[in-house]
């Protein structure tokens, strides 16, 4: 029997030094930059903690593409929608002091945020904001806030005039839109803004000296860049007829609970380190245990596809918290997040039960931290797996050689030689939604000219595709593709609207509405 319980013991030891081993962290650092290679990516860093120790903290490439300055653990890049896990933790702390009910209704604390439906509105609570069941598509509504004039107040106004894809409650529809008003309600409670707040209960005292929640604390980024702002920032990249170029920052600060967020490597490791030290940090409490179970707990599902059950066939869930994202892997519960900004795209992963955290930073548009994160759970796991990131490079050089055909072919089969059905100047005008607001047409060097007026930047010379269909292109911002303006003729033959399109998947152009105005001069 003794022989027996040694053999069992022994076998149990085994197995948990099997599960606990120190994972080659040259190797994989090695990996890591062969794959930033193969996905021609300028720039990355990646960051590790394990055992409450950081077992990796390194930079790869370059902060922008044909110069020399190196990534490093200190580089700052705007981390998008891993901002709202912040978020959802600073609600969370109001909620441990009693000032707010994660049940509460929003109009409690905002009275003028409105939904299309006037029910959905009454019954909308903090909770139904942070996990996406609000009943909007995905993404809709977020051309209120890229690069307009719009305040975070403004946007959170118009929310009502955007029509639910399903019911509330019923889905799910990941929205920045219903995140930023989740954000709004913390000056409302507290007096502070979202920004200062924070700065001043997690930033500081964290220790996350080079975090922030706009781009005016980078130096030469914004005309509005304050004195002291940090010069250690990566440039954020797109590819553009197959050439990877830098593009410039825009700014998220009228959407920042959604996705303002700047930081460093290096500071994530300590945000990592407080969430897997249940909350806590250098002895101080920034978050009860009660609360991180509350949001990585699922609130609403996220059916798994095709595609989920080819490529993890562990997986057997996938659902969303509050703020973070949430599956099961090799039967352990993994909380995670993507971010995504025009040019740079993010990964942060959490995992409990081993004791682990990494996030990903990368500075062009690319989908290898999603891949990266599977690929880096099997090697602190100790699983063979395959290998993601260039499984996944092969789908995306498919799609990208079958977009490259259909665009040929719609080249091929435009009607060339067909014309406007009206004069140019028929088509000038103002065009309104109640949505998004205006936009005017004009003849500049004979050539119809598009002007967004919520957004500055927004704007393009019309050339005529066929019959009343113009191509755009909005040339401030390379990541977007051309698009088509189509003239709308009323009975009479005159203009009554336009429709535009720009096939992308992060802004629905779709659902803006341009009706003309009539003349009243």
């Amino acid at each position: 029997m003794n022989k027996i319980k040694l053999l069992l013991v022994s076998a149990v030891c085994f197995v948990f030094f099997t599960i606990s081993a120190q994972p080659d962290i040259t190797k994989l650092s090695k990996y890591i930059d062969s794959c930033r290679t193969e996905w021609e990516i300028p720039g990355m860093a990646v960051g590790v903690i394990q055992n409450n120790k950081i077992v990796m903290l390194e930079g790869f490439g370059v902060k922008e593409a044909g110069k020399q300055d190196p990534v490093t653990s200190q580089t700052m890049f705007g981390i998008a929608s891993l901002s709202k896990a912040f978020t959802t933790a600073a609600l969370a702390r109001l909620c441990e002091q009693g000032k707010i009910s994660w049940d509460d209704k929003v109009t409690k604390y905002i009275p003028y945020f409105k939904m299309y439906d006037p029910w959905v509105t009454d019954a909308m609570t903090i909770r139904d904001l942070l996990c996406h069941r609000s009943g909007l598509e995905t993404f809709s509504g977020d051309l209120l806030w890229h690069s307009t004039v719009y305040s975070r107040e403004d946007i959170i106004r118009r929310i009502q005039y955007l029509k639910p894809k399903f019911g509330f409650r019923n889905g799910y529809g990941y929205s920045n839109l219903m995140f930023l008003t989740a954000g709004e309600i913390i000056p409302v409670v507290t007096g502070k803004s979202y920004d200062d707040y924070l700065k001043e209960n997690f930033f500081v005292p964290l220790g996350m000296k080079n975090t922030n929640s706009s781009i005016r604390y980078m130096k030469g980024v914004s005309k509005e860049s304050v004195a002291g702002a940090y010069d250690n920032f990566a440039v954020p990249h797109c590819k553009k007829e197959g050439k990877v170029i830098p593009i410039k920052y825009i700014s998220w600060d009228n959407i920042a609970p959604a996705g303002g967020i700047n930081s460093t490597a290096e500071d994530m490791m300590k945000w990592l380190q407080m969430l897997l030290n249940k909350g806590k940090a250098d002895g101080k409490a920034f978050l009860t245990e009660k609360s991180l179970n509350e949001v990585w707990s699922p609130q609403n599902i996220i059916p798994l596809d095709n595609f989920d059950r080819m490529m993890f066939p562990t997986m057997h869930f996938h659902t969303y918290g509050m703020g973070w994202d949430l599956f099961d892997y090799h039967g352990r519960k993994v909380m995670n997040h993507s971010g995504g900004l025009d040019g740079m795209v993010l990964h942060i992963c959490v995992v409990p039960e081993e004791n682990l955290g990494f996030v990903i930073l990368t500075n062009s548009s690319n989908y290898l931290p999603y891949a990266l994160m599977y690929k880096m759970l099997d090697v602190f796991f100790g699983k063979k797996g395959q290998d993601y990131p260039r499984v996944l490079l092969s789908y995306v050089k498919a799609r990208d050689e079958s977009d490259k055909k259909a665009a040929e072919e719609e080249e091929k089969n435009r009607a060339k030689d067909s014309k406007p059905s009206l004069k140019l100047e028929n088509y000038c005008g103002k065009y309104c939604g109640d949505l998004y607001g205006c936009a005017t047409i004009s003849l500049k060097n004979k050539e119809l000219f598009l002007q967004f007026e919520p957004a500055p930047e927004f704007s393009s010379v019309l050339k005529h595709w066929q019959y009343n269909t113009f191509s755009v292109e909005f040339t401030a911002f390379p990541s977007l593709p051309r698009g088509k303006v189509n003239f709308i003729l009323d009975q009479d033959g005159n203009v009554s609207e336009f429709t535009i399109d720009v096939p992308n998947p992060d802004f629905y152009f779709t659902e803006l509405e341009f009706k003309k105005q009539k003349d009243v001069r």
